[in-house]
């Protein structure tokens, strides 16, 4: 297949790239600059300008536009940015897969369990309402700036996608650090539920995506086996070797970080992968401990 990736720089896209590459298939990155390689087009989502002609032809689109939701505290502008960095790239990539002669069959435009918001203990499936919350709407909004696509008969799919686990960045590479040095610990009364999902499965839920031509709307891109953040923690300081004695009191974090941390840290979002689970989709990890040691190469 020929495959076209925006944010592929980033912590996904950057392993989702080789994954592609390597199995066969081509790659054409969506870029925000002068393009450097035979393999990026140009695109520019806040004046409004894409490289339409080199998306003729693709047979899907992966669409991981959008700054990251925990990277520091909320303000307006900071939120403001937020909602523009994932529903400007989305409109403007679904409105012009939308006006190609020769369109893709698949535009995989990424979501989150933030859709959710904070609800406790309960399971939590596609079929369940968003929050009335900034990350809810937020994500109600982001996915609706795909519709021009599907309206132009393309298949539009939503992972919504958990905390992914990988030492290279994200919510684990910065956690390494202070778990290693000993000072990891729970973030909270640590009983809030964490839908996470290792980056080799988000791949390979991505191709899953790809491939399976009855798959439309949103799939929860979340492993089987969500942990509260206090086994989390456990099981993290077990696999390094490290002890978990630290804590985060709430009011610390709400003190440090305001709504972020309401919102990213302490909401318990317990997500079930219903619909990849009912497509036969085989998770390679679906235990935290394995998941882990996997990652960090700390086999028993």
């Amino acid at each position: 297949m020929k495959v076209a990736i925006t944010g592929a720089s980033g912590l996904v896209g950057s392993a989702l790239v080789p994954f592609l590459t390597t199995g066969g298939h081509e790659v054409v990155r969506l870029v925000r600059r002068a393009p450097g390689a035979k393999d990026e087009a140009r695109w520019d989502p806040e004046a409004g300008t894409i490289d339409a002609a080199a998306l003729e032809g693709v047979d899907a689109v992966v669409n991981l536009s959008g700054e990251n939701i925990a990277d520091r505290r909320w303000n307006e502008a900071r939120k403001a940015l937020l909602r523009s960095s994932r529903l400007v790239p989305t409109r403007l990539l679904a409105e012009t897969l939308a006006g190609l002669k020769r369109k893709p069959k698949v535009l995989v435009s990424v979501s989150a369990v933030g859709y959710y918001g904070s609800r406790g203990e309960a399971w939590l499936t596609e079929q369940d309402a968003p929050a009335d919350d900034f990350l809810g709407r937020l994500s109600v909004e982001w996915e609706k700036a795909a519709e021009p696509a599907a309206k132009a008969g393309i298949r539009v799919v939503h992972p919504r996608v958990g905390i992914v686990l990988s030492p290279a960045g994200g919510a684990l590479g910065k956690m390494l650090l202070p778990f290693k040095a000993g000072l990891g610990g729970v973030l909270g009364a640590g009983t809030q539920y964490m839908s996470w999902i290792a980056i080799d499965d988000l791949l390979g839920v991505l191709h899953h995506l790809i491939e399976r031509s009855d798959i439309t709307g949103a799939v929860n891109a979340v492993a089987p086996a969500p942990v509260t953040n206090a086994v989390f923690t456990k099981t993290l300081g077990h696999v390094l070797g490290r002890p978990t004695i630290a804590s985060a009191p709430a009011f610390a974090l709400r003190l440090a970080f305001g709504e972020m941390a309401e919102a990213a840290l302490l909401a318990s979002a317990r997500a079930r992968p219903a619909r990849l689970e009912a497509s036969g989709y085989r998770f390679r990890f679906e235990e935290l401990e394995g998941a882990l040691r996997h990652l960090l190469g700390r086999m028993v």
